[in-house]
């Protein structure tokens, strides 16, 4: 029989605090992490765990909560808090110290959140972050005094900065040592007379230990002035669109360039070995020039995320949410779905898992089934692909690029498309219900700091070579052995894949396709494209590939151009605007909305909103002489 006594869990430290107080920029500070930082409410909707060795040697785990603005919970990001906090989540979470983590410029909010984590029972820290930008403004705290006014322990800390987590590491590891002394309380909710009394007391706090200027930062002011104007600011706001959706065409070429000469260099490579044919033909047009023809759009899509980041980073989401809210509340949308929507821009999947921070379920469900219109990095290379073959790169008005111009056009009209479908929902389905106001809280402007750019670009970078050697990688595989099997028979004269199984699925669709100009290629790339919109054009490549030799498999666009027809090609973009989405984000509608209903609503309004779009598109197409 062992003496060995078992090991005691880790101490748990929840980080909660408002949204935007920096709270995740803390945590990847504390642990190391590299999870997603924003200057705007709802980047974190739900909790991440990281671990942390303290000065004392002590192995802790962090727990990063979304933010809120109390424990009455109106939001689900919000419930999720809740629950944590009062012990009602898992119990590997159930924390044992409350770090309240509070923006030194504006405190507040973050006073009345510190009483009212008090009133719970469990020991409670406060951090006054981001110091540095309140000693800019000339606001000076009292720290000591506001620790014995609020009853508990309060350090400054300034997570982006080297050494800005000293005094709180230094704190967190005093807590544990008096906990293992003293032990811990029992958990009690704070009831409502204690939730108003915080309040007062809050404000009464803030009297006493704050000195300095009591107005917003006078650069903030004098900016937002321009920005939130009811008519510039939304002129602005359409010109930073058009310029990131330029720049994704002229600034990405010479990498696209790179890499496309690459894969064809591997090609080569390939086409030298002393292989069997068919294996050959897997590597060369399976692998290489399936997952080749989607690897090659990743400058785009980084510098697409680049300015999301940017944006983020300055403040200005919050900004455009506020433009956009009357815009918006015309169609039947809530203020708030602005930034789950432009976060579905880079993918739907945090998009609609953002729209948790929506308090009326209405209006969530209807962000939700709108946001897989808006469009997504996803369908930057089938846009991409499809424009660079048939839209001339040649300047209107002189110094507009014609195909940026018509991928802002293709963006506007997914746009455009979630506007009417959320105003057909909110006037059928949620008739007569009116929703909440829009409230939101303007972050100060920030300038972005260099090192989370480059995290957040690796880490979105990694996540879509992720995909390509994960889901896309093995629907090229399937497309490789569709299109290869069964062989020709002897004598044949027709091209091999006329006689594979790939020819067999697509032909067998063709009555239903061919209204819309689509040929069987198109409808064999459609069905893999379900798993992963990229995948379409990896099929074509990996389709067009083996039929048209290897000039096909390098200049993919150059055998669009020559067998499609423009009207076709028009119709294959109108389709992939309003195209159903993968199956990763159906399975994340499931999974938010609580059921499958939601699900197979939003999977068939986008299957029939594709299909006549796409039939609309190639018939008027034909009528104008579109060939």
């Amino acid at each position: 029989m062992s003496d060995a006594s078992p090991a005691l869990p880790s101490p748990v430290i929840a980080l909660v605090g408002n949204p935007n107080c920096g709270k995740t920029a803390l945590f990847n500070a504390l642990t190391g992490s590299r999870q997603k930082v924003a200057n705007y409410p709802g980047v974190t909707v739900e909790k991440k765990v990281g671990p942390l060795v303290t000065p004392a040697g002590r192995t802790v785990r962090i727990v990063d909560l979304p933010g809120t603005y109390s424990l009455r919970a109106r939001s689900p990001d919000e419930e999720i808090t809740r629950d944590v906090v009062l012990g009602h989540a898992q119990k590997d979470v159930t924390p044992d110290l409350i770090v309240c983590v509070g923006d030194a410029s504006n405190l507040r909010l973050a006073l009345r959140l510190a009483l009212e984590l008090k009133q719970v029972g469990r020991p409670v820290m406060l951090s006054l972050n981001m110091m540095d930008i309140a000693r800019r403004r000339g606001v000076e705290i009292d720290v000591d005094r506001l620790s014995r006014e609020m009853g508990v322990p309060v350090v400054s800390s300034v997570a982006v900065r080297r050494g800005g987590t000293d005094a709180l590491l230094a704190e967190i590891d005093r807590q544990i040592a008096k906990q293992q002394v003293t032990g811990i309380s029992e958990w009690r909710a704070p009831d409502a007379g204690a939730l108003r009394g915080a309040q007062r007391e809050a404000d009464r706090i803030l009297a006493a230990v704050v000195r300095g200027p009591g107005d917003p930062d006078s650069l903030t002011s004098r900016v937002d002035k321009v920005l939130l104007h009811p008519v510039a600011g939304l002129i602005i706001l359409l010109a930073i669109l058009f310029v990131m959706f330029q720049a994704v065409f002229a600034w990405a070429e010479p990498g696209m360039e790179a890499i496309e000469a690459g894969f064809q260099w591997l090609g080569s490579l390939v086409e030298g070995l002393p292989l069997p044919e068919l294996a050959r033909s897997f590597l060369k047009d399976g692998l290489i020039g399936g997952v080749g023809a989607v690897i090659v759009f990743l400058p785009q899509i980084v510098i697409l995320f680049f300015f999301i980041l940017v944006l983020e980073d300055l403040g200005y989401m919050a900004r455009a949410a506020f433009l956009m809210d009357r815009i918006m509340g015309g169609a039947g949308l809530h203020g708030r779905a602005f930034i789950p929507l432009l976060s579905s821009f880079a993918c739907a999947i945090p998009g609609i898992m953002s729209t948790r921070v929506i308090d009326d379920r209405r209006d969530r469900l209807t962000t939700i089934l709108v946001a897989p219109l808006m469009t997504c990095s996803a369908r930057i290379p089938v846009y991409t692909l499809i424009i660079g073959a048939f839209i001339p790169a040649r300047e209107v008005w002189g110094f507009v690029g014609l195909q940026g111009l018509v991928m802002f056009g293709l963006y506007a009209i997914g746009i455009a498309g979630a506007l009417a479908v959320s105003f057909v929902v909110k006037r059928l389905v949620w008739q007569g219900q009116p929703g909440e106001p829009f409230m939101l809280e303007l972050p100060d402007y920030k300038m972005p700091r260099a090192r989370s750019l480059a995290i957040g670009l690796w880490t979105r970078a990694m996540a879509f070579l992720k995909r390509a050697g994960t889901t896309i990688l093995a629907m090229m595989i399937l497309i490789w052995l569709l299109a290869s099997f069964p062989q020709p028979p002897a004598g044949a004269t027709d091209p091999a894949i006329d006689y594979s199984f790939a020819a067999m699925i697509g032909s067998a669709i063709q009555p239903l396709t061919a209204p819309l100009g689509f040929n069987w290629q198109i409808n064999v790339a459609l069905i893999p494209g379900m798993a992963a919109r990229e995948v379409a054009v990896g099929s074509l490549g990996t389709i067009y590939a083996i039929s048209g030799g290897e000039e096909a498999a390098a200049q993919i666009g150059q055998a669009l151009s020559s067998q499609w027809s423009l009207a076709t090609a028009l119709a294959f973009l109108a389709w992939y605007v309003f195209a159903p989405q993968c199956a990763s984000t159906l399975a994340v509608i499931r999974r938010e909305t609580g059921g499958w209903t939601w699900m197979w609503v939003t999977f068939f309004y986008m299957l029939a909103l594709a299909y006549v779009a796409a039939l609309v598109t190639y018939q008027v197409s034909r009528a104008l002489g579109a060939a």
